[in-house]
């Protein structure tokens, strides 16, 4: 991280020495003997404590000492917490800003589920009687039928002496004929048409009851069937329902009437949106997690209903939070415990700022302490600005360096707590049995493992946050930990690529952290030849104690393997992580 902030302060050094230098050239810029404005003294604008009563230049960074006019606003150093330029700089570097506000929270939950019937419109046509099918007009699978159409046509010599007799009885008589015929299959419609049926009319006809597709046909003409065999299905396809399951976690963000958008592979570019009717209130104990149902229209397209039965889908749950106070994320630097802001205080003067955050959205984050409503914070350009203030505290005499930086709370604390612990320990017990599961080229174990991972990585997700120095990789992290549809060992290697990389990224900063359980990190250093796209090295966690087994190539090269201690680590997202 250092030597990325001093790179990127060279780099701001240089590109502000260049612009000073060719100015300090012209004679427009020199202080003129009848200028209006009086020079106070000469600065040096990347280490303010630098200062002269005549021209020169800094005695660290070599640069031309600009001058400081009468009425100019104070810039010298707090220990390198303020960072100074001048507008030039400002224009060259790109320095944006965007005012922390009081707004909702908007954050995007990405699940994983299926497509499914309404079961409230899901039929089971039973035989009410024994009898013969004679003809079938609803005769395959996917039929589409309309309420009150025949379905088939059945002979039973009971329906039919009832229909005869109820033709000839009267007044008492004729009404308990009628509720017998009702018994036995008929409708009411088709009772009150008996006086109009033809006598020589031996079969009646099993009408559909409701409008739908037919997805289960059990009997064929001229077959037999017997009082309650089940002949056919009918299920209503016009709203279809979206079931995934949500964790423990997802809870507090999931709630009655929220709005879900859905997408699935069988018809791309299109966004279904629904709407989140029920929740089940009884947890699975061993996933611990509930069922989670939305309501989807599904209109028909060219003659057929756009979503399908049993489908796959990703669903993104919009969760809008009360107002609060809130910054961009990408205003906030993650400095190993730290979350830093750079404030402008106008006049090219930046203060480095600790915040303590507490909720992320997908744009921003809620911020507890350490700004206040309507306060300008830099979006871009800020990684100059940190490099150049560290630079400053690292330069500065050492008067400078005692004094006490701007804080808005005490520093986080940087050892592991018990949470913690536990969250990472069931991590890498499930992500070891991952990777053994693949090194052993069994499928069917992988795929066993994907609810338990899903869950684990989401608890993991939620305890590391307050520790987390890549938020980005905790996020790649948090979506990546959707397994399902996976139908060969291929498929299962490529998404445990992109799994187990962001994985980690994650991890590996947390295992220097004080009381941070045991485990180890492998690498393979040609992941690319079993993964086409994917970077030469790829990693992955186990429990320690036992060889590394590689999961990219399984039993074809099942001992490509090194064990990377702590101090081999870069950065996991230095080596990228698969795109399929």
């Amino acid at each position: 991280m250092k030597n990325t902030v001093y790179v990127s302060a060279v780099i701001l050094a240089a590109f502000a020495a260049g612009w000073f230098a060719n100015n300090s050239l012209s004679p427009t810029n020199k202080p003129s003997a009848t200028s209006e404005r009086k020079v106070l003294y000469y600065q040096s604008a990347m280490h303010p404590w630098i200062k002269s009563d005549k021209p020169g230049r800094c005695t660290i960074c070599g640069m031309e000492l600009t001058p400081v006019y009468e009425g100019t606003k104070e810039t010298s150093s707090q220990n390198g917490e303020v960072v100074s330029l001048t507008q030039s700089q400002v224009h060259v570097l790109n320095v944006q800003t965007s005012e922390a506000k009081v707004q909702p929270l908007v954050k995007t939950l990405i699940v994983a589920g299926v497509i499914d019937d309404d079961e409230r419109r899901h039929r089971i046509i039973s035989a009410y009687i024994d009898g013969r099918v004679e003809k079938l007009f609803a005769n395959h699978h996917g039929a589409e039928v309309t309420a009150g159409e025949p379905l088939a046509q059945i002979y039973s010599p009971s329906l039919l002496q009832a229909e005869r007799e109820y033709r000839q009885l009267s007044g008492e008589l004729k009404k308990n004929t009628g509720l017998r015929l009702r018994q036995m299959g008929l409708t009411q419609q088709q009772i009150d048409a008996l006086g109009t049926k033809s006598g020589d009319t031996l079969s009646s006809e099993i009408l559909a009851p409701l409008t739908g597709t037919v997805v289960e046909h059990d009997v064929y003409e001229g077959q037999y069937v017997t009082a309650g065999q089940k002949m056919f299905a009918i299920a209503d396809f016009s709203i279809m329902w979206f079931q995934f399951r949500a964790y423990e976690q997802d809870m507090p963000w999931i709630k009655i009437g929220q709005k879900v958008e859905i997408t699935t592979p069988s018809v791309p570019g299109k966004v279904f949106e629904g709407e989140i009717t029920f929740i089940d209130p009884n947890f699975d104990e061993k996933t611990r997690s509930t069922q989670v149902r939305v309501e989807l229209p599904n209109p028909e397209v060219d003659g057929r209903r756009q979503l399908l039965h049993k489908l796959y889908a990703d669903g993104a749950v919009k969760v809008i939070t009360p107002e609060l106070l809130t910054v961009p994320r990408s205003a906030v630097i993650q400095t190993g415990p730290d979350s830093v802001v750079f404030i402008d205080k106008g006049d090219g003067i930046y203060a480095r700022t600790l915040v303590n955050l507490g909720r992320h959205g997908d744009q921003l984050w809620e911020v507890l302490t350490g700004v206040e409503p309507g306060d300008k914070l830099v979006t871009n350009g800020n990684l100059l600005l940190d490099g150049q203030a560290e630079m400053n505290r690292t330069f500065a005499p050492h008067d400078h360096m005692a004094q006490q930086p701007v804080k808005a709370k005490p520093s986080p604390r940087t050892s592991i707590t018990k949470a913690q612990q536990s969250a990472i320990l069931e991590f890498v017990k499930v992500a070891d049995e991952m990777a053994e599961t693949l090194s052993a080229d069994n499928l069917n174990g992988f795929n066993q493992l994907g609810d338990r991972a899903m869950d684990v990585t989401g608890k993991l997700v939620d305890a590391l946050r307050p520790l987390e120095r890549t938020p980005q990789a905790m996020d790649a992290l948090d979506k990546a930990r959707h397994f399902h549809g996976v139908t060969d060992i291929k498929q299962a290697r490529i998404a445990f690529h992109t799994f187990t990389m962001a994985a980690t990224t994650v991890l590996e900063p947390v295992r220097m952290l004080e009381g941070a359980p045991s485990f180890s990190v492998w690498e393979c250093p040609m992941v690319d030849e079993a993964i086409p796209g994917a970077p030469k090295k790829g990693r992955w966690v186990q429990a320690t104690g036992r060889p590394g087994h590689n999961p990219f190539f399984g039993k074809d090269m099942l001992e490509c393997a090194q064990e990377m201690k702590p101090d081999d680590l870069p950065a996991a997202h230095d080596q990228g992580a698969h795109k399929p």
